[in-house]
């Protein structure tokens, strides 16, 4: 019984012990915080306002009420911008721009202060349709689709310039898409098919001009050689030559005759016997 009170009081001791490991855990658990990496984090103090210094990724420790993390996600995000403008020529364009953007990390606690968290989402949309309409404005309808590129530059040039402005650092931006109001569209096409009608027309012309050159050139040609062959057909060598092969000719027809036996070498066989006959 004596030792009854003694094992009671220890145990309330381990019980008292126990409540206070846990519950110093327990705030030790909500006064931690985590920053991972690509992010950064500042501190709003209900005191002091947001405190200056940017916090590095790690495990860091805060006062409880006083004090609270807010996380940032300073990695390249890509985002969309989509804009209706019109081009110098007074034709509605529909323009969406792909930007890549990250905040200024050593100014996150100014970005807090005047945008809070959703910095992006408060400045980039209406950033993104001043800098179209200014940039677009400039240009031909017709100039905006043969100089994409140009036009794609100086869009982030002047992008990034006010973007900095929001501490807000540019890091990529493209036209992804570029269209025109349906008639315009529709006229572009007209036009196009218009040139291609043209081209081939121009092809057909080229075409013909050449195959009639070649007609000349080859009756020419033709003229030329016949003009040779007649020439040669006059000449004393083409008569003896055609005598030579009637020569021939006659020789061989007479060979292969069964009723023909002999032929004298002098004077003509049928003139002969035609002689015979009118004597």
């Amino acid at each position: 019984s004596h030792h009854e009170p003694t094992m009671a009081a220890i145990f309330n001791n381990i019980i008292r012990l126990s409540l206070g490991v846990g519950a110093a855990l327990s705030l030790a658990q909500t006064s931690m915080y985590t920053v991972d990496g690509g992010e950064r984090a500042i501190i709003f103090d209900r005191l002091k306002g947001v405190k200056e210094k940017v916090v590095e990724p790690g495990t860091h420790f805060f006062v409880p009420w006083l004090q609270k993390p807010i996380i940032y996600d300073v990695r390249t995000t890509p985002r969309n911008i989509k804009s209706e403008t019109g081009s110098k020529d007074l034709q509605t364009v529909n323009i969406t721009l792909r930007v890549l953007f990250k905040p200024d990390v050593n100014r996150l606690p100014v970005i807090f202060s005047k945008l809070g968290v959703d910095y992006d989402e408060r400045v980039l949309p209406s950033l993104g349709n001043e800098v179209l309409k200014s940039v677009v404005a400039q240009y031909d309808a017709s100039e905006l689709i043969t100089q994409r590129e140009l036009v794609s530059r100086e869009i982030q040039e002047a992008l990034s310039r006010r973007a900095a402005d929001f501490n807000i650092v540019m890091q990529d931006v493209s036209i992804t898409h570029l269209s025109f109001s349906t008639e315009f569209t529709n006229a572009i096409e007209h036009k196009q098919v218009a040139q291609q009608e043209a081209e081939r027309s121009k092809f057909v012309v080229l075409k013909n001009e050449q195959e009639k050159k070649a007609a000349i050139i080859r009756a020419e040609g033709e003229a030329e050689a016949a003009r040779l062959i007649g020439q040669a057909m006059q000449g004393p060598g083409f008569i003896e030559l055609r005598r030579i092969e009637a020569s021939r000719e006659i020789a061989e027809t007479l060979a292969r005759s069964r009723n023909i036996t002999y032929l004298p070498a002098e004077g003509n066989i049928l003139l002969n016997m035609r002689g015979d006959q009118t004597n």
